[in-house]
């Protein structure tokens, strides 16, 4: 069973093959991958991603002095705009069902200040979520 966290519930659907280096970046093709077959077990802390992240620190990140705080704040919102929470189970399929009702919010709250915003905006799923935004 796959373990994801809140942003990764919605950031994964945007991957489009770039990450911080090879090993993380083979690791988000492979999570994706995992996602059409397994269940998926929503946590708060870290996760199939993060593992491979090297910035992650255990159970930290430490990409900036603030980064896991800023985080794990990212991550609520995320699991209340998909009305989830920590411990449940969801498939992939359900997620993506929602992200068209929620990516506005989202957007707007979480992606002008992100880094990888240019990274998502390559991706054809961005192409169409955004176009709801017009």
């Amino acid at each position: 069973m796959l373990k994801l966290r809140g942003h990764h519930l919605i950031c994964l659907y945007f991957f489009s093959g770039e990450g911080y280096d090879s090993v993380f970046t083979e690791n988000l093709t492979d999570v994706l991958r995992r996602t059409v077959g397994e269940d998926i077990k929503v946590c708060g802390d870290v996760d199939d991603v993060c593992v491979r992240c090297p910035y992650c620190n255990g159970s930290r990140c430490e990409y900036a002095e603030d980064a896991d705080e800023g985080i794990k704040m990212m991550d609520d919102m995320a699991l209340s705009l998909l009305g989830m929470e920590k411990g449940s189970i969801i498939r992939w399929e359900r997620i993506k069902e929602r992200l068209p009702e929620i990516f506005h919010e989202w957007h707007k709250h979480q992606c002008r200040g992100c880094e990888w915003h240019k990274v998502c905006e390559k991706s054809e799923e961005w192409m169409i979520k955004s176009e709801a935004l017009k």
